[in-house]
């Protein structure tokens, strides 16, 4: 086979193409506010495989894993590369070689958040050294944090907070992380000593991003919350109508009907049209 037949064979089964080839797939599992858009989703996807050499090497190295982290992000309705989602190519010890994960961002969690449909706002925060920061828990529903705008140096990251405020207006819990819940969360990522590691590369967005995680398990994240309030709503209201009126009609004049007439009640119900 020829270098330029090669090359052609690589760009036709290529983790660009394969991608193109998904699309039906991708599109299935997409919520309906990507289904629209699934061309540009697919284009940015390949986009971000020209641009970093490091990512397209780890989705050649298995292609298969590379359309399941997609097929996540497209699940989730987040977009892939971004601070929703990010796409980090991961060194796999069982097979020797990179491959493609997906890190769900803080941007993404924030997303689900607002998706359900429960949250008004979603306040996720992070606190530096020289900032004022306070929080009493039973004693202050949300956090208060004064910020010096014209400092240069706000000092080192030292604490990470998220919380939400619900339709109804009543505050979510609020979660507050410090440095040693930040050590843990990093630890449990077994892609945090590497250089490429989100951690490395944007450590406040990862910050953000533990704190919106924790907060996501006390904040609704799913359309299925909203579809079961719409079910509650509909048999509340299914209750809540009132029973049908007995109507009674009364005997025609004698002579108008035939012997078999029926003067016993009946029940109907009203209708309008």
């Amino acid at each position: 086979m020829s270098e330029i037949s090669k090359a052609i064979e690589k760009r036709d089964n290529g983790p660009a193409a394969v991608v193109e080839k998904y699309r039906e797939s991708l599109a299935l599992v997409m919520p309906s506010h990507l289904q629209q858009r699934v061309g540009a989703w697919i284009r940015n996807t390949q986009g971000l495989l020209r641009r970093d050499p490091k990512l397209m090497e780890a989705a050649q190295n298995d292609v298969g894993q590379f359309i399941a982290v997609l097929m996540d992000a497209g699940r989730l309705g987040l977009e892939p590369g971004t601070e929703q989602y990010y796409l980090v190519p991961r060194w796999s010890k069982k097979k020797r070689c990179t491959e493609v994960t997906g890190v769900r961002g803080y941007q993404g969690e924030i997303e689900l958040m607002y998706r359900a449909g429960a949250v008004s706002s979603v306040i996720v925060e992070v606190v530096y050294s020289n900032d004022q920061f306070q929080f009493r828990p039973g004693r202050d529903e949300r956090p208060i944090h004064d910020i010096d705008w014209d400092a240069e140096d706000r000092g080192q990251l030292r604490l990470a907070y998220a919380y939400a405020v619900m339709k109804d207006g009543a505050t979510s819990k609020v979660v507050v992380l410090n440095k040693g819940h930040i050590a843990k969360a990093r630890a449990k990522s077994d892609s945090a000593d590497k250089d490429w590691s989100p951690w490395n590369t944007d450590e406040e967005a990862m910050w953000l991003k533990t704190a919106a995680h924790r907060l996501a398990k006390w904040v609704p994240t799913s359309a299925e919350y909203m579809r079961e309030q719409i079910r509650a709503q509909a048999v509340v209201d299914s209750e809540q109508r009132p029973e049908p009126l007995p109507v009674t009609i009364p005997a025609p004049a004698a002579g108008t009907v035939d012997d078999d007439y029926d003067d016993s009640p009946i029940d109907a119900e009203f209708v309008d049209d």
